[in-house]
Order: structure tokens, then C-alpha cells, then sequence
């Protein structure tokens, strides 16, 4: 497993700079108290979010009947998807919908839905980790795939710690180049998965 490559492909899902402006939407009437909870709810959520697809994921496939190879080029499509929405520096209706947005104003308790859910972790990023955790070889791949969703976290808790000062240093215009940059990065990993999977169909049917 590529450590390094897996790390940069959820962080580029994930996009916790992307998801700053939500962020500061949705906790905007929270005392300092209630956005620290929020904050912290939210990055052990996406932590979990990752090691409970990484574990289970497979599994859950196997219920369904549905195979790797078939999830690498829907889950390539998803994240081509996404990273055209990402380009367009909108979060897109495939991550929250207005509908969603506004339920969420009115939650007591934002922070795992909609914020990590699917905010953050869609299931892009569900799809991803799972497609990861199949190509593990050994146990300690695995492990770092754990840690690798333990990191994510404390980089989303660091994000929304800052969020404001972020906000007022980049503005708008530089966490929408972010966006770009994330989305550019994600096109070339979904077309890269999408490749790898019709590759795998084409095989087996062979």
C-alpha cells in the first residue's frame, strides 16, 4: 500500500480547508464551550468514520455482493464527480444538499451530521478507504491505514481550531484556490481508479 498516496487522496476528499466556510455557518450562534465540543466531536468522528470503513468495509460489500473492482469504477466516477464541483470551488450537492444545510441549522448538535457526515466523510470517501483497505497486504498496512485516518483528524481538529483566522487570512478567493487544487489532484486519482478498475472487470470476464 502506498502510505504517502492514500494520505493525499483522503486529504483531498476530505478538503477540511473546503470546508471551513460551512463550518463557521454552522456553529456561528455556539459559545466558544459548544464550538470547542463541535471541533473535537468532529475530528475523532472522521477518525472513526475512516477505521470503521477501513475494518468493516469489505464486509459490507460482501453482503451486497459487490465487488472491488465494480466499486473502483463507481467510486471513480463519484470522485470525478466531486472534483468537477471541487474545480468550481462549490461543495456540490453530491457532499450536502440545501436541504440538508438547512436541517442542520437547526440540530442542537451539528457536528457528526451533517458535518463529518457527510460534510467531510461522503461516500467518496467511504468508497476510497475501502478500495485501500483491500489492496492491504499486511498487518501493519493496515495499521496505517488507521493512522493515516487518525491524522486526517487532527488535521480537520487544527483547520476548524483556526478556521477563523484562516477564513481572514486566505479569504474566500484563497480557500477556493485550495478547493481547485484538491479537486485537480482528486480528477487524476478518479480517472486513475476508474482505469484500474475496468482493467480488473476486463480481466476477470476474460
Amino acid at each position: 500500500m502506498e502510505t504517502l498516496k492514500v494520505f493525499i487522496t483522503l486529504l483531498a476528499l476530505i478538503n477540511p480547508f473546503g470546508a471551513i466556510p460551512m463550518f463557521l455557518s454552522l456553529t456561528a450562534g455556539q459559545s466558544a464551550r459548544e464550538r470547542h465540543g463541535t471541533i473535537n466531536t468532529a475530528a475523532i468522528a472522521t477518525a472513526i468514520v475512516i477505521g470503521v470503513a477501513a475494518l468493516f468495509g469489505q464486509g459490507l460489500l460482501g453482503v451486497f455482493g459487490i465487488s472491488i473492482p465494480s466499486l473502483q469504477v463507481g467510486g471513480g466516477i463519484l470522485l470525478f464527480i466531486l472534483a468537477l464541483n471541487m474545480f468550481n470551488a462549490e461543495p456540490g450537492r453530491i457532499r450536502s444538499t440545501p436541504e440538508e444545510q438547512h436541517e442542520a441549522a437547526e440540530r442542537s448538535s451539528i457536528a457528526v451530521v451533517p458535518l463529518t457526515i457527510p460534510l467531510l466523510t461522503g461516500p467518496g470517501t467511504v468508497s476510497t478507504v475501502i478500495i485501500h483497505a483491500e489492496r492491504v497486504e499486511h498487518w501493519w498496512d493496515m495499521l496505517a491505514l488507521l493512522v493515516i485516518g487518525a491524522v486526517i483528524g487532527g488535521i480537520v481538529w487544527v483547520c476548524f481550531r483556526m478556521a477563523g483566522r484562516i477564513s481572514r487570512f486566505a479569504g474566500q478567493t484563497g480557500l477556493n484556490i485550495m478547493t481547485r487544487l484538491m479537486g485537480l489532484v482528486l480528477a487524476a486519482l478518479a480517472v486513475e481508479f476508474v482505469a484500474d478498475g475496468v482493467r480488473a472487470l476486463a480481466a476477470n470476464g476474460a
